[in-house]
């Protein structure tokens, strides 16, 4: 069930939100879980018991983590990540696994076994790790923590807003409010106001460019000059950035609504004057897991050069693995070890201390990072990155009319794009939110957004297949 759905918002919502401030506060923790499980169920009903299972299982790893010597601790932790690593290996990379040993030695050596992906198994396997993690380590280090309690333990793990896309919450950043807190009128509105703010960027906004994308895509890569290449390039950026950031908002104002305060996931990334700054505005929360969970255990940049350099290729080899089973995700992460390696081995202090150069190489790379994201076959990326550097296939004509034919069609909306992905239409939506003006303003956005959506517009969800 998509959030950016009508079912969702006429239905789902607006049930779930009158059964849950009607709930007395001490049982509304049973009414959240129950309600994800539905979430849940509506959008993929055959994994649901898949999921609760690892949820009940985990929970046991959690006891006896909790309750072992310092011994069997550490063992109870190592089966702990062999199972939830293991379960995320066999519905999300086992096919790609058998298909590159076959391609490599000739003949399979394993099944396909052609399983769909369960919806945001990536994002609550590292949530689960993360909480069963800090709390080895808090026992490790001697410290007293409170146990949680197995419907608090399920419902952190697999509440709807931020189920299937993230946030990647750590478990004390919501700690207090699973425990206790405090739902308003105010907090229920500045939550919706905030969910209609990422509503209107995944659908007036990420979607409607994604149509420029995929008509460019359609037209075939050997029809592809220079300047289309890159007009599509940078839709397919916009359309990504909006996309996630819409959701995300609408993920933090869901989870307002019910009390929560959710981490920001996104600060302005392509304000970035390098890939590194932009990593570090780019879904916050997974760069954070793969920082304090893969790189700083390793030894972080607190050891040799060479050996920074290699933790840095781990983190982004699985990175680009984290986000698909295909080569050109690993391809994608490779791309970016080689340019964050680059920055911090010579000109990214350059770059930060240069405005308009930073801006500029930011401009340039960060669309064809994304091609290399969007485009899974290797033959038809090869081609598109050939146009983009100007090496279209024998015949093809700069293109110019079409261009220009483009650019008339979705102008506006390439500049409203450009507008969004600066600080200023955040600024102004929390300097404002409660001024009359704003409020007119959201409302138009929910009924315009509303309206395509009815419309039948076309409304996919990138992260989903992570």
């Amino acid at each position: 069930m998509l959030f950016s759905s009508l079912i969702f918002i006429f239905r789902f919502l607006i049930i779930f939100m009158l059964i849950y401030f009607l709930t007395p506060e001490r049982y509304r923790n049973i009414v959240l879980f129950a309600g994800s499980i539905v979430f849940y169920a509506a959008g993929e009903p055959r994994f649901v018991f898949i999921m609760l299972g690892s949820v009940c299982l985990n929970y046991v790893f959690y006891l006896l983590i909790r309750k072992s010597g310092a011994g069997s601790r550490k063992l109870f932790l190592i089966l702990m990540l062999l199972f939830n690593f293991a379960l995320l290996f066999v519905f999300k990379y086992w096919d790609f696994a058998a298909e590159t040993l076959t391609t490599i030695f000739g003949h399979p050596l394993m099944p396909v076994l052609k399983l769909v992906l369960p919806l945001g198994i990536s994002f609550y396997t590292f949530q689960i790790v993360s909480l069963q993690a800090d709390s080895y380590m808090a026992l490790q280090n001697g410290q007293e923590t409170r146990q949680i309690s197995f419907l608090t333990f399920a419902t952190y793990i697999i509440m709807f807003p931020q189920l299937v896309a993230g946030p990647i919450l750590k478990y004390d950043e919501v700690a207090s409010e699973m425990e206790h807190r405090i739902c308003s009128a105010e907090k229920a509105e500045d939550g919706f106001k905030l969910f209609i703010f990422g509503l209107a960027l995944k659908v007036l906004l990420a979607n409607k460019i994604g149509t420029l994308w995929s008509t460019i895509c359609m037209a075939g890569m050997d029809a592809l000059s220079a300047p289309m290449a890159w007009l599509g390039a940078f839709a397919y950026s916009f359309q990504i950035y909006f996309d996630f950031w819409g959701y995300s908002l609408m993920a933090m104002g869901l989870g307002e609504m019910l009390g929560f305060y959710f981490p920001e996931n996104f600060h302005d990334p392509y304000l970035a004057r390098t890939m590194t700054g932009f990593w570090r505005r780019w879904h916050i929360t997974l760069g954070r897991w793969f920082r304090e969970y893969v790189y700083i255990p390793m030894g972080g940049s607190r050891c040799s050069r060479e050996r920074t350099f290699r933790n840095i290729l781990i983190v982004w080899a699985l990175t680009g693995l984290w986000h698909g089973a295909s080569w050109n995700f690993v391809l994608w992460g490779l791309t970016f070890f080689v340019l964050i390696s680059l920055e911090k081995a010579f000109y990214g202090k350059y770059l930060e201390k240069n405005a308009v150069l930073g801006h500029l190489y930011m401009i340039l790379l960060i669309p064809v990072t994304w091609v290399i994201f969007a485009i899974t076959d290797f033959t038809d990326l090869l081609s598109y990155l050939r146009c983009m550097i100007g090496m279209p296939p024998a015949g093809v004509l700069t293109g110019a009319d079409q261009l220009f034919r483009y650019l008339r069609q979705y102008g506006l909306l390439l500049g409203f794009c450009v507008l969004f992905s600066t600080a200023i239409p955040m600024m102004l939506y929390q300097k404002y939110r409660k001024h009359w003006w704003m409020l007119l303003t959201l409302f138009a956005a929910f009924v315009f957004s509303v309206y395509e959506i009815a419309n039948g517009s076309s409304n996919p969800f990138l992260y989903f297949r992570f």
